[in-house]
């Protein structure tokens, strides 16, 4: 698996062989994942696995795409957009922070860090698949909002980049490096209240009389 080719060829079992992967990538990481047990895991041939991703870094790449595609449609139909800022904040800030804190994200964020020098194709994709894909959801939000004059913003992307390390407040590093696996409600609502009013402070604008 060494050729990327320019699109992916999709057929009957490609969404089985996306799932068979997913658990091996998770299980054994990136460079530990071997072709034989992706095709095995997702009841697959590997000429049929091959046919699909003759690259196993496009599979890696396309299995995390897909994933992210999940969350941020889950996320953006849970979300009141049309709440007060402070509310809509504060549900943005829940659903990053049970996001980084998933197995699955944390899996795949170690694994894009530790292939990241060898492979800086995954690296990117991560962070285009992810980071990248938050951080413009966010300035959208705020660009409506101040256009609105709920809030008081020049530049929307620093702006949405400093409330997403907000939202990593305490928690996230502490899973990173697995001094704490689970954090209970109490946890994870501190760091939404600190996250939100800390942002507010800085964006803020008076109620209008």
């Amino acid at each position: 698996m060494h050729a990327t080719p320019q699109k992916i060829k999709k057929g009957r079992k490609f969404a089985q062989v996306l799932e068979g992967a997913r658990d091996v990538f998770l299980r054994d990481g990136f460079e530990g994942a071997s072709v034989d047990d992706i095709a095995r895991v997702a009841g697959v041939s590997k000429a049929t696995l091959y046919s699909y991703f003759p690259d196993k870094r496009l599979l890696f790449i396309e299995v995390f795409r897909l994933e992210c595609d999940r969350q941020t449609v889950a996320a953006l139909n849970e979300i009141d957009f049309t709440a007060p800022v402070a509310e809509v904040l504060r549900q943005a800030a829940g659903h990053m922070i049970s996001s980084f804190l998933s197995e699955f994200n944390q899996a795949m964020f170690r694994i894009c860090v530790a292939e990241a020098d060898r492979f800086p194709d995954l690296g990117a994709a991560f962070y285009e698949s992810g980071p990248v894909q938050l951080r413009e959801q966010i300035a959208a939000f705020l660009e409506q909002a101040t256009a609105r004059g709920d809030l008081a913003v020049d530049d929307m992307h620093l702006a949405a980049d400093q409330f997403i390390e907000l939202c990593k407040a305490d928690l996230y590093m502490r899973r990173v490096f697995r001094v704490d696996q689970t954090f209970g409600p109490a946890q994870i609502t501190r760091v939404i209240d600190g996250a939100v009013t800390t942002f507010l402070a800085r964006y803020g604008r008076a109620p209008r009389a």
